[in-house]
């Protein structure tokens, strides 16, 4: 007999899936539905954390997965990206064209959102002719080589250098390094709210300089909404609610309600330089998937039309309300894209994992980790927030 049939799942989880930490939470799911989990015993689980911010319209919606069978009985991959006329993501694109000001129509889909910010660098580089890219410390912007080579900890490059040359840092939030954005700089790509650094919200007058800066001296200002985006903190988009338009936009995660897609988009003028010089400046063989596109869509017209941005500040409102315990410091947030701080990670991490006991999955932050994420799915009711705050405060002990 082969042994392996011995094994169990979890066993071949350990022996065969490639691992990224020590300790994963090695949950073993067998179905999902809303914002809950099933594990093989039954088990139920609150998903507090959306897959890290994916499932904005909950797992398996009805309306995302009749999208997906109805493309399934027409076609799947066809050919590489930008040559065939393929209705689903004509749509897609015209859709997100619309929930986006003016020039920002020109939509260019990847398969996740680092392959977007990889395809925005070499955009910004491009138009401008310029190799300078301003990136934030403590920003998170994706784990391939160039996206890497933006983030601002060192503690995640320092082993894999060396990496991209001309990228320059600031703090976000800081007034006083915008001085760093100068001619040379092709772009400054930056997350509206901060996402792994613990949830860090500007103020209004930064962004707005930031903005002006990039103006002044030509170069793209990028936003990556990647976390943000698709509703999560009370706007389809965060930038709305600062009243900005940005050069660029970047986006994934809540766009395909569960299936793999990114996007960057930008003003036709833009995006057209990579027609020529090279031709075919920018390429890829699945960016655009027609089914991950039809799942996209019915995500943002769920959103959309069920007006789920509009509730969630509410919603979170009602977080920061209720989590009031004397080891929690504070509940920064926007919308539903929530960080509990709490005084290390060490008192974190055992609260992390007795709410999963209790059946309430929360996180860490990459670069806060004494800051618990919370940003359940956009769907979740106010009933499902008091059961579940109920539970982390349970879980403190």
């Amino acid at each position: 007999m082969n042994t392996t049939q011995l094994l169990t799942q979890r066993q071949l989880f350990f022996r065969h899936v490639a691992q990224t930490s020590d300790f994963p939470l090695a949950l073993e799911i067998e179905r999902a539905d809303g914002i809950h989990l099933y594990d093989t015993d039954g088990k139920r689980y609150m998903d507090l954390i959306s897959g890290i911010g994916v499932s904005n319209v909950g797992h398996r919606h009805p309306r995302v997965l009749s999208a997906i069978q109805e493309q399934l009985d027409k076609y799947l991959h066809l050919m590489v990206y930008g040559e065939f006329v393929q209705t689903t993501q004509v749509q897609l694109a015209q859709a997100l064209a619309q929930t986006l000001p003016e020039p920002l129509s020109a939509v260019y889909f990847t398969n996740s959102g680092t392959e977007a910010i990889e395809g925005a660098m070499k955009l910004a580089k491009r138009f401008t002719g310029r190799s300078e890219i301003v990136s934030c410390f403590n920003a998170y912007h994706g784990s391939t080589q160039g996206a890497l080579s933006l983030s601002g900890s060192e503690n995640f490059k320092r082993n894999y250098r060396p990496l991209l040359p001309g990228i320059r840092h600031i703090r976000h939030g800081d007034e006083a390094m915008l001085s760093g954005i100068t001619g040379q700089t092709a772009a400054v790509i930056m997350e509206v709210v901060q996402g792994e650094a613990g949830v860090r919200i500007p103020q209004q007058a930064y962004l707005e300089l930031v903005r002006k800066r990039c103006s002044e001296v030509g170069a793209l200002l990028i936003f990556d909404e990647i976390q943000t985006g698709f509703g999560r903190t009370g706007t389809f988009w965060a930038f709305e609610g600062y009243g900005l338009v940005p050069d660029v936009v970047v986006c994934a995660k809540g766009m395909g309600g569960g299936m793999p897609i990114g996007a960057f988009i930008s003003s036709p003028e833009t995006i057209g330089v990579f027609r020529n010089n090279p031709i075919l400046g920018h390429i890829t063989t699945f960016g655009g998937h027609p089914v991950s596109c039809a799942a996209s869509l019915a995500t943002l017209q769920v959103i959309r039309e069920e007006k789920l941005y509009q509730q969630a500040e509410a919603k979170g409102q009602l977080f920061r309300d209720l989590l009031v315990h004397p080891a929690i410091r504070e509940v920064r947030g926007k919308g539903l894209m929530m960080a509990a701080e709490f005084e290390s990670f060490g008192t974190l991490k055992p609260v992390i994992d007795r709410a999963i006991e209790r059946g309430v999955i929360t996180d860490w932050f990459l670069f806060c980790d004494n800051s618990m994420r919370i940003a359940p799915p956009l769907i979740i009711t106010e009933e499902q927030i008091r059961e579940a705050c109920g539970l982390i405060l349970e879980a403190i002990g």
